[in-house]
């Protein structure tokens, strides 16, 4: 193989680069076929070891990242055309952009790594730069993941750790070091494959480190590093299916209100009362001082309430929030007690426009597209005897910012609209990815969400209890509290950061002693 891919022209290269990426999307759901991208990883690392220049593995690293974005995240598309109302060539043009500046930190991983590696005879059997290049790959990979979660408020959708969520043996290890560890291992196996299709399968080295990060991750599995808390609560968790294009509509207005009030005092023949409604993001699209009170009191008629809601802030603003609702006797009689939650992690360009991006608002047309961003630590919700982390929309791809509300918190709860992205794979990712926080905070997660997909989600990974994207209905669960810490919510994601950089430490010091043999040479 490695030989074939010496003779191929730089374009052809390129192309094989570009459809290993598209592949790798099949690694996550909702076809989650798990080893794929260690396979394709492992090309990915065969096509680096054979460039002839760091420029090369630049250009297929970029080659690399577009075939995924653009197979993974091209749902944006459809936020910006079908419902942003941008016409469909901005929004084309617009989406493309997106995905390649996506690409541009694998292509950075390339560079580096074509810079930095060993440079080999490629013979079978010989110079083979075990562990030095592997490592390499897998530090550099993890560390241009990360920077690309981090940087302009960060996009970490598609880090390759959430192709691992349970059940993958792999996924053992979320609770230690995260996902960006769960990818810096996928990476490593994946290099360490690459490394054997160039220098022969017969090798035990490589084998032996791949069945024991397996293994190992087999075996995390089972540890319990968090412990049960109180009694399990009863939740009916709203999805009001209220189409896009209706909800933002004032005349349509009703359509929302009667659908989650209706769902709210629905009672399932058999089933115990709920203790905890939820309702999903502005699953009121108005704002809190608006609705009138008497359906708040329909709201919580027969439990407290969780609502997903815009509030007014303290300086004139208004946020994107989450409003907790529990029936308060008081000196008048049967009242309401009220407490918030303000998102603190606003979506660019949907919720807010970035500084020097104003102009964007002119070609589309987003509802409520100038929220206040709420403080990093906010005090858990106290709602039918649990304390409660909300978090909304894609809040919960960041997992070391849920971590502020850990260990007070005893439930996470995810209040999402995705009905932005349409009948998309938008869905099942961000099940995957709330999946991958369940594990690496030893928290059951609920999940409310307009259109889907609503779900419950133990500590343990696996998804309890879903309903079906695109319908109307209550699911309703029986949801588990704990407490406790797992190692990643102690250290975040430090870890697996030192893990990637210790890997990247020999190659890097390699290069500092090259060059100063060079300038020796040269004076």
């Amino acid at each position: 193989m490695p030989v074939h891919l010496r003779l191929m022209s730089p374009r052809w290269r390129a192309a094989l680069a570009f459809l290993c990426g598209a592949l790798s999307v099949l690694g996550f759901a909702p076809v989650a076929l798990a080893p794929l991208p260690v396979v394709t990883l492992a090309a990915l690392f065969v096509l680096w070891r054979t460039a002839a220049t760091a420029h090369e593995s630049a250009w297929l690293g970029l080659s690399f990242g577009a075939g995924g974005f653009l197979a993974g995240v091209s749902w944006i598309y459809v936020s910006l055309s079908e419902f942003g109302g941008m016409a469909a060539p901005l929004a084309a043009a617009a989406t493309v952009l997106f995905c390649l500046y996506l690409a541009l930190y694998p292509a950075l991983a390339g560079w580096i790594f074509g810079r930095w590696r060993y440079r080999l005879d490629n013979s079978p059997g010989k110079n083979s730069s075990m562990p030095g290049d592997v490592l390499l790959f897998a530090g550099l990979w993890t560390l241009t993941e990360w920077l690309r979660g981090t940087l302009f408020t960060g996009f970490p959708w598609l880090a390759i750790g959430y192709s691992q969520s349970a059940p993958s043996p792999l996924a053992g290890w979320a609770a230690v070091l995260g996902v960006y560890g769960v990818g810096f291992f996928v990476a490593l196996i994946a290099a360490l494959l690459g490394e054997m299709i160039q220098h022969g399968w017969r090798r035990p080295a490589p084998w032996v480190i791949i069945l024991l990060l397996l293994g190992f991750g087999w075996l995390l599995r089972a540890m319990h590093w968090t412990q049960p808390v109180g009694t399990p609560i009863n939740v009916s968790l709203l999805q009001g299916n209220v189409p896009q294009s209706l909800k933002w509509d004032p005349q349509r207005l009703p359509l929302s209100i009667d659908t989650y009030v209706r769902l709210a005092n629905e009672a399932a023949p058999g089933t115990p009362p709920a203790q905890l409604t939820v309702l999903p993001e502005t699953a009121l699209p108005l704002f809190l001082s608006q609705v009138p009170r008497e359906i708040l009191e329909d709201l919580t008629r027969r439990s407290d309430a969780l609502i997903g809601i815009a509030i007014h802030t303290r300086d004139g603003g208004y946020a994107n929030g989450a409003v907790a609702l529990t029936r308060n006797p008081d000196d008048r009689g049967a009242g309401l007690k009220m407490s918030a939650y303000a998102k603190r992690h606003l979506v660019p360009f949907g919720e807010y426009a970035p500084p020097g991006f104003a102009w964007f608002f002119k070609f589309a047309s987003i509802p409520m597209s100038s929220f206040t961003a709420g403080t990093a630590t906010q005090a858990p919700l106290e709602l039918a005897g649990q304390r409660i982390a909300a978090n909304i929309c894609y809040e919960d791809l960041f997992g070391e910012e849920l971590l502020a509300a850990l260990p007070l918190a005893t439930l996470l709860i995810n209040l999402s609209n995705t009905a932005w992205f349409g009948d998309s794979l938008a869905q099942p990712q961000h099940l995957q990815i709330a999946q991958m926080r369940a594990l690496e905070t030893g928290r059951t997660i609920l999940r409310a969400t307009n259109t889907g997909m609503t779900a419950m989600i133990g500590p343990d990974g696996r998804i309890a209890a879903t309903l079906p994207a695109f319908t109307t209905g209550v699911l309703r669960v029986q949801a588990q509290g704990y407490s406790g810490l797992t190692p990643y919510a102690r250290w975040g994601n430090a870890l697996a950061l030192l893990l990637a950089a210790g890997s990247c430490l020999p190659a890097w010091r390699r290069q500092k002693v090259r060059r100063a043999e060079a300038v020796k040479v040269s004076s």
